[in-house]
């Protein structure tokens, strides 16, 4: 019997293959972070202060633009937004009746990874892509042109599209199930005819001051190299920022983006988790902290907000400048746009890695019936990259790096619009230094964030 005993207990010692699955961050967290984390921070460091030594005409060169005609007929763009309302109704259509699961659901992997992550992505690149893909203005087209019953101020500005952003990233966060296909469902068609309502009411003016697709869109769009609409143009990243004119308000909306992705990644982390008293190991679930969350998304917003407005203050201070706070606040506050695009594509890179085969394996069966209309099968869903860590060095390298390239796109752009408000590049490099040392903190928040122990 004691032989018995001792074998058994000698076999359950015996190191045996973990069947457990080993997830990214745990290999992130095997990583040199914090060697990264230093780097990042230095090279925007050395950007601020090479800003004292490059001519104006030098980082002027860096955003020049060359024009030519518009290029872009409206029947095309009006023929795809009547062809993005068609796919729109059949994601809502299978949101009520498709399957339940959220990752064999169209809608919820059409709304959240090809629009929310993949979409708003490109838009860097590709522009604006919204103005095509709507599901309003070929429909709008369509019906006809109606004189507006109801005139929307010009003043109105993005502040309508800033509160329902806040409202959005409330239902990101704080909702107990926004991947819900039915839930989400209902979510989406009630947005899609308020807007339509909006638009038959108050015309085309409702999209530019109150739809929240299209101020997201419009915003990261600027920051693309190429503009087939007036004003037409291809120049260097960021020259819409500093040529196209801005609406009242876009300049809060832009930090209230940035601060929105900034939350997004917080609320996961260890530390979040600890500071509100749960448990990152047995976390109770997203309706045990609701109330926190919302409490958390509005302080970062408000906070965020309140930071960056002293940053401008500090620096009109500093460089003894006569120019008015609400300009240079909203002006410079379009220089966070970078930041806020490449923190979103860097966040929600591992989530579109996965979520990307989920949504072809959806496409290929839609209802759920076991069709393969893309013979596909047999298909499987891999997670394999995330147990190597040679493959997770390569994601957290694209990710640290994408985060580093847009701070140091955001100081150089910061200072191409601070002289023009400030004219020469001495005044300008003070008037923007209290904002680069702001930009440097948040090259240290941005790669902590992704570097950070998750517990969600």
């Amino acid at each position: 019997m004691r032989l018995l005993t001792f074998s058994l207990f000698t076999y359950l010692l015996m190191p045996l293959a973990a069947h457990a699955h080993v997830s990214e961050q745990g290999f992130v967290l095997l990583l040199p972070t914090g060697v990264y984390i230093v780097a990042g921070v230095t090279a925007v460091a050395l950007t601020v202060m090479a800003l004292f030594a490059v001519t104006g005409d030098g980082v002027c060169a860096l955003f020049a633009v060359r024009r030519f005609a518009p290029r872009v007929p409206q029947r095309a763009l009006h023929l795809l937004s009547l062809c993005a309302t068609g796919v729109l109704f059949g994601l809502i259509y299978l949101g009520v009746y498709g399957p339940r699961d959220p990752l064999s659901n169209l809608m919820p992997l059409g709304f959240w990874t090809v629009g929310w992550i993949g979409m708003v992505s490109l838009t860097a690149v590709f522009g604006n892509l919204w103005t095509a893909f709507n599901p309003w203005s070929g429909l709008h087209a369509l019906i006809g042109p109606r004189a507006a019953k109801f005139a929307l101020p010009a003043t109105l500005g993005n502040w309508p599209a800033t509160l329902l952003l806040v409202g959005f990233a409330a239902f990101l966060l704080a909702d107990i199930a926004p991947d819900d296909p039915t839930r989400l469902a209902r979510f989406v068609g009630l947005y899609w005819l308020i807007t339509m309502i909006g638009i038959l009411i108050c015309g085309t003016a409702w999209l530019r001051h109150a739809e929240l697709g299209h101020a997201i869109f419009d915003a990261f769009s600027r920051l693309a190299p190429v503009r087939l609409s007036a004003p037409a143009g291809i120049g260097g990243p960021g020259w819409q920022v500093i040529e196209r004119p801005a609406q009242t308000g876009a300049g809060v909306f832009a930090l209230t983006l940035l601060a929105v992705g900034s939350f997004d990644g917080l609320n996961e982390t260890f530390w979040w988790l600890g500071l509100i008293g749960v448990n990152p190991l047995e976390f109770p679930g997203r309706s045990a902290v609701v109330g926190i969350t919302l409490i958390g998304l509005f302080a970062t917003v408000v906070l965020l907000i309140a930071s960056f407005a002293i940053t401008i203050w500090l620096g009109l201070r500093i460089s003894r400048s006569d120019v008015a706070f609400r300009i240079a606040f909203s002006t410079l506050a379009l220089c966070v746009l970078p930041i806020a695009l490449v923190y979103h594509m860097a966040h929600y890179l591992t989530s579109l890695l996965v979520s990307a085969q989920y949504t072809l394996a959806a496409l290929s069966d839609p209802l759920g019936t076991g069709a393969d209309i893309l013979g596909i099968e047999p298909f499987h869903v891999t997670t394999g990259f995330f147990n190597s860590i040679d493959t997770v060095r390569v994601i957290w390298i694209t990710q640290a790096g994408l985060v580093v390239f847009g701070h140091v796109w955001s100081v150089f752009l910061a200072h191409r619009i601070a002289l023009n408000l400030f004219g020469t590049t001495l005044r300008a490099a003070f008037a923007t230094l209290p904002l680069s040392l702001f930009m440097i903190a948040y090259t240290f928040l941005g790669l902590w964030l992704l570097a950070a122990p998750k517990g969600m």
